[in-house]
């Protein structure tokens, strides 16, 4: 087990958040030594930033973490499930089923969305559903998991929710990373990269629409939005892809 620094001279939960990060614990079949790396885990930073007394009481250290060991446990599980596999298959799947749109789902199914502390704004605006604030979430309670209990015991937690993604993928049921099937498709049809454009951005800061474009010789598709660019890229790829492949 790893050694932590202890951020907390006692334990300042409250006995009834208490029970319902054990009850959180029990349901995923996991348990923590230090319940206060957990809380954190769910602690977002809109939240900190309203509470000047706890401004770096957040989880995006956590998340930092936490994003190494998914990617280490599922890099690993790929290389040892897919022997006959190339580089670049391993990889696609892997940006698929550490993205935002697969973790954002596992979130909900784990109740991470009853856990989040947020600030009173981001709850107003419906932070609590919000698909980037649910996958950092699950990174942070990655990151805490291993700070509490060592590499092994994360990624026990990792790869039991993170393989059935991995089998969706490989029975092309999963979500599709329509970015990486556009490249390949324009490269090898006209040796040329797909061209994104970020249009414009909407709404206020702390929920922000992002439309994009991409651009294929003369001809520009979109734009699309998401929640941030990365996933309005993937949606103006989906869009391109989908017009000249007439596949969906």
């Amino acid at each position: 087990m790893l050694k932590v620094k202890n951020f907390f001279q006692k334990s300042n939960i409250p006995s009834a958040r208490q029970k319902e990060l054990v009850e959180f614990s029990k349901k995923l079949n996991i348990k923590f030594n230090n319940l206060e790396l957990l809380n954190l885990a769910f602690h977002h930073r809109s939240y900190s930033n309203e509470n000047s007394k706890q401004k770096h009481f957040n989880n995006e250290r956590l998340e930092f973490l936490g994003d190494s060991v998914l990617g280490m446990a599922t890099a690993t599980f790929l290389y040892e499930d897919m022997m006959d596999n190339q580089e670049g298959d391993l990889a696609k799947i892997k940006s698929v089923v550490v993205s935002e749109k697969s973790l954002a789902p596992i979130a909900r199914a784990i109740g991470i969305d009853k856990m989040l502390i947020l600030g009173k704004g981001e709850e107003m605006s419906g932070g609590r559903q919000k698909d980037a604030i649910l996958a950092d979430a699950v990174e942070a309670l990655i990151g805490a998991y291993y700070l509490d209990r060592g590499y092994e015991d994360a990624e026990k937690l990792v790869l039991s929710f993170i393989v059935p993604e991995i089998k969706k993928v490989q029975q092309n049921k999963g979500q599709k990373d329509y970015k990486t099937l556009l490249q390949e498709f324009y490269q090898k049809k006209y040796k040329m990269c797909p061209v994104y454009e970020l249009v414009k951005k909407t709404g206020p800061d702390h929920d922000k629409i992002f439309w994009v474009s991409v651009k294929l010789k003369d001809v520009t598709y979109g734009p699309c939005e998401g929640k941030n660019k990365k996933s309005a890229e993937q949606n103006a790829a989906k869009m391109a892809w989908e017009i000249i492949t007439g596949k969906n």
